[in-house]
């Protein structure tokens, strides 16, 4: 569904919200039909690298939002074949401090709904170390921005967006503003 089969109030207000967003945004009915069709795109994704034996850089998101997608893309590996394993995955944040294994790790949260289900090579998961010191973010984050730019750009991104917008991976539609550190 695309935006234009919205009600005309719903559409005017997603225009005001997305005016200064350069990204092409399609609007679902329901968080169903959107987790079956960007698992569908990402899939797709996928298997055109691997018919040209390349890697496809995915960049991931935590919580609620993407659970659904998680499932769809699951059930895909489970049911058609589909395989992970030229797949490279960055993952946005982990909070700090936090041990990999705690139950309120971001590394749990993904192995447990993504990656313990598939054939991704370890290596290929990158997911902010929650150990690491404030002090050290900065040489960690390059080291992480080398990982990405060997591959290649990211590929695909499938990002928590909400109405009030998610402060780590987006923001409420506005001006651009300078970028600020947290």
């Amino acid at each position: 569904m695309h935006n234009a089969t919205l009600p005309l109030m719903h559409r005017l207000n997603l225009l005001e919200a997305t005016r200064f967003e350069k990204l092409p945004v399609t609007v679902y009915r329901d968080k169903e039909t959107a987790a079956v069709q960007m698992a569908a795109r990402i899939a797709a994704l996928i298997r055109s690298k691997q018919a040209r034996g390349e890697q496809a850089v995915l960049g991931l998101a935590t919580g609620a939002t993407p659970v659904g997608v998680y499932e769809e893309l699951v059930h895909l590996h489970r049911e058609e074949g589909l395989s992970f394993r030229n797949v490279v995955t960055f993952n946005l944040d982990e909070y700090y401090p936090m041990q990999p294994m705690s139950p309120q790790s971001y590394v749990t949260f993904m192995n447990e709904h993504l990656f313990d289900h598939l054939d991704i090579e370890r290596a290929n998961i990158h997911i902010p170390d929650g150990t690491l010191a404030p002090m050290r973010w900065r040489p960690s984050a390059s080291t992480t921005s080398g990982r990405l730019r060997r591959p290649a750009a990211s590929t695909y991104s499938c990002w928590a967006l909400g109405a009030p917008g998610t402060r780590a991976s987006t923001s409420p539609a506005r001006p651009p503003t300078r970028a600020r550190a947290w």
